[in-house]
């Protein structure tokens, strides 16, 4: 049973972490296997977040006037909260492929900025591509131009008399 004075620690720390967070997801990590608890964990921590488990109500209180008030409001049954401090789409993926492996996760709603986020929206955000996906097709795209350059000037180089290998390095 836990004392005032860790339930206000507790209360505190969420707090703090709704302050730091990107973005902030409702999950449920409740019935399952402790093993599968401990991989979904280290797939949130892997992608810069956190998952924290505990009272409805304490959750209900930390989220009093900040951005996750109406998110915590009225919370019902088994609850988990998981905080995205770097990539928000990374934290909801690890959050929805974790609910692929195991029916009883399953996403409920989030906060992203300010934003209240529905179920729907979520799944939205999970889909996306991770922010190293997407610096990569930027950098690809930002590449292609020098790239088709670079084999143009290769074929005309060719065609002009060849260009041997030892020439070309």
């Amino acid at each position: 049973m836990l004392n005032r004075t860790k339930k206000n620690e507790l209360v505190n720390g969420i707090k703090g972490d709704i302050d730091k967070a990107n973005a902030v997801f409702l999950t449920n990590l409740v019935g399952i296997q402790a093993n599968d608890a401990v991989a979904i964990r280290k797939k949130v921590r892997d992608a810069g977040g956190k998952i924290i488990v505990t009272r409805n109500t304490l959750f209900e209180l930390a989220g009093k006037e900040t951005k996750c008030a109406s998110l915590f409001k009225g919370l019902k049954g088994p609850s988990a909260v998981a905080f995205a401090f770097d990539d928000a789409a990374a934290v909801a993926k690890a959050l929805k492929e974790s609910g692929k492996e195991l029916e009883l996760v399953s996403l409920k709603g989030g906060v992203l900025g300010d934003k209240a986020l529905n179920v729907q929206e979520v799944n939205a955000l999970a889909d996306l591509p991770s922010r190293d996906e997407m610096l990569g097709t930027l950098l690809a795209t930002f590449m292609a131009p020098v790239s088709a350059l670079a084999r143009v000037l290769h074929a005309v180089g060719e065609s002009k008399g060849g260009v041997s290998e030892e020439a070309a390095e």
